[in-house]
């Protein structure tokens, strides 16, 4: 049962499965407010532990724990900013603490969001890139657990392969993290790959991206233990990652800072994950690999060969997992 609760709460199911349960809430909360007295209103210390506990109880795994951060009040309820392991979600409650929501939908946004996807996977000028180069330099900023962003990565790890040294990659990350201790750490485990074993960086991604477990993939990817290990910790005591954790000192709002690239983030302006940098201009692409192809073959003075190849052109999941899914909607963790 938490199980299966937990799954309604995520965003790959939320508007196949939630959206319509939201529907039939709103349309009871009309017909109570229409038809009965308002009961009495709870505080916000009482709306949070009221709102933890039903969580904890009723729709989390065995083992996990959800905390609520941050309540505020907006359109006649309490907002809440709930830490739910692998990510921080938007819910609300019910002044009465007697109607929990999982999520809201902001319209205006989705549609925003949805005409610039559009017009990206149209050619629009949110996918050209008007800088040009023999060897484009590509910069993709991500948070290692941001379901955005292990949706790019998985998009571009074709990409990556087809056009090889043709590019200058790097991955980096966004200066805060979102999702807890445990994206400093694979945040740390990606770039010191990166930095000692380029090579196989590829390959523990594929891995990495099909279910999360960075222990298992750093084996099967071949990757040096002792060296990966010695890196992490020097880039982690450089930069006082743990430490200002540990300390809460440095946080951006009530995320833990991640310094490793801060001064490219503040370069570019970089205000979430996934962003994608392309010659020194942020470009918007749709995150399947056939578009990602095209948006990155566009930054050449002369598209080489390898630009003709057919990759995908299905939207991967956000998350992890190779699945694919028809929405082209392009959310972020910010």
């Amino acid at each position: 049962m938490k199980k299966f609760m937990k799954k309604m709460l995520s965003r790959k199911n939320f508007t196949r499965i939630v959206l319509p349960i939201i529907l039939v809430i709103i349309l009871a909360i009309i017909a109570l407010v229409s038809f009965r007295s308002p009961e009495k209103t709870i505080n916000k210390s009482e709306a949070g532990a009221r709102a933890e506990k039903f969580i904890n109880d009723f729709l989390m795994e065995s083992g996990t724990k959800a905390t609520v951060k941050e309540i505020t009040e907006e359109y006649g309820l309490y907002k809440m900013q709930i830490d739910i392991v692998s990510d921080v979600v938007e819910s609300y409650l019910s002044k009465d603490g007697k109607l929990f929501f999982p999520q809201a939908l902001d319209i205006d946004e989705i549609n925003k969001t949805q005409a610039a996807a559009g017009e990206a996977a149209a050619g629009g000028e949110g996918a050209a890139v008007s800088v040009k180069n023999d060897k484009p330099i590509v910069e993709l900023f991500i948070m290692s657990y941001c379901p955005y962003g292990t949706q790019i990565q998985k998009g571009i790890l074709p990409v990556l392969e087809t056009l090889g040294e043709k590019i200058d990659f790097e991955l980096k990350f966004v200066d805060y993290a979102m999702h807890n201790k445990q994206e400093l750490d694979e945040n740390l485990t990606q770039y010191c790959i990166q930095k000692n074993e380029a090579e196989k960086l590829n390959d523990y991604l594929t891995c990495f991206l099909a279910e999360g477990q960075s222990a298992s993939c750093i084996s099967e990817a071949g990757i040096k233990k002792s060296a990966l290990d010695s890196c992490i910790s020097a880039t982690d005591k450089q930069y006082k990652i743990t430490e200002n954790f540990n300390n809460k000192v440095g946080y951006q709002g009530n995320y833990p800072g991640f310094d490793v690239n801060k001064a490219d983030n503040e370069k570019y302006g970089v205000a979430g994950s996934p962003t994608l940098i392309i010659n020194g201009q942020e470009i918007r692409s749709n995150r399947d690999s056939a578009s990602l192809l095209l948006t990155i073959c566009d930054a050449f003075n002369n598209p080489p060969a390898e630009c003709a190849a057919t990759l995908s052109p299905a939207s991967p999941t956000p998350g992890f997992g190779f699945d694919t899914t028809t929405n082209t909607v392009a959310a972020s963790c910010e």
